[in-house]
């Protein structure tokens, strides 16, 4: 029973045990689908906002949801079935399995106001879109990727600037948008613009996650370079330290040996 625990928490963890080559098939279909999946599940955000600001027919934000359940649903079958076990995959990606038939749920619902049950679950999707994505991103970023995150940094701050300057009234300009958005996500709150629209508070809620996951980022990628440069230059001291020590040992051994030679030509008899 203990095994079959163990066993089951590792297909939870990874999966699934392949054979090497249908792991790095399913690897690649994998990495294949991680860019349209990530696509599709950003346009559902403008679509999310689109019920709460327009009235009447919603057939492009109704098409959003639907575009990102399919494309989300396609990404999980088709890299289950190359794994070779389907039931085994689905189960260890609980996440799509709630996330697509909660953008389907998203899509036939009615659009509502700020306080309607229709919005509410737009918003848990919302947020499970937010995990998925977060999810996908995490393996492009490492130690060594500051370049990366300073312009995913700025490229986050823009797009949530503009989301602003669409959703607060406040904002008539790009350059205050930008401006709310960088105090909403660095927790600033300097108060001279804030939001004051349901859709903006709302914005505002996921503008602050993701100021503090990618400012973190940041911050930590930016600590672990002056740390790794600290580190590079204590490993350079050693090893010439080391390096000095070696070419110290060579010459003795070598002096040793002349000596020794120079003994046993001493001690050998004359002819």
């Amino acid at each position: 029973m203990k095994q079959l625990s163990q066993r089951f928490a590792r297909h939870m963890l990874w999966g699934l045990r392949l054979a090497p080559r249908e792991a790095v098939r399913a690897r690649v279909v994998e990495l294949r689908w991680r860019w349209p999946v990530v696509a599709s599940l950003c346009a559902t955000t403008p679509a999310f906002y689109a019920d709460l600001l327009e009235a009447g027919p919603r057939l492009l934000p109704a098409m959003a949801y639907l575009l990102a359940a399919g494309v989300t649903a396609a990404a999980l079958l088709h890299t289950g079935w190359r794994t070779g076990s389907l039931a085994m995959h689905l189960l260890s990606n609980p996440l799509d399995l709630v996330l697509v038939p909660g953008l389907l749920l998203a899509a036939a619902l009615p659009a509502g106001d700020a306080g309607s049950v229709a919005v509410w679950l737009r918003l848990v999707v919302a947020f499970l879109s937010l995990v998925r994505i977060v999810w996908a991103m995490q393996r492009l970023i490492t130690r060594g990727g500051l370049a990366y995150l300073l312009v995913m940094a700025a490229g986050v701050l823009v797009l949530c600037g503009v989301g602003y300057w669409w959703l607060e009234p406040t904002t008539p300009t790009l350059g205050e948008g930008l401006w709310l958005a960088f105090v909403t996500a660095a927790t600033v709150g300097y108060g001279d613009v804030y939001p004051t629209t349901p859709a903006a508070k709302i914005f505002s809620f996921f503008v602050v996650l993701l100021g503090f996951g990618v400012l973190s980022l940041v911050t930590a990628a930016i600590a672990a370079h002056w740390v790794e440069t600290e580190e590079r230059v204590i490993e350079r001291e050693i090893l010439r330290d080391v390096h000095h020590q070696m070419n110290t040992l060579r010459q003795e051994i070598a002096d040793l040996r002349r000596e020794l030679a120079l003994a046993r030509h001493r001690a050998e008899p004359p002819p």
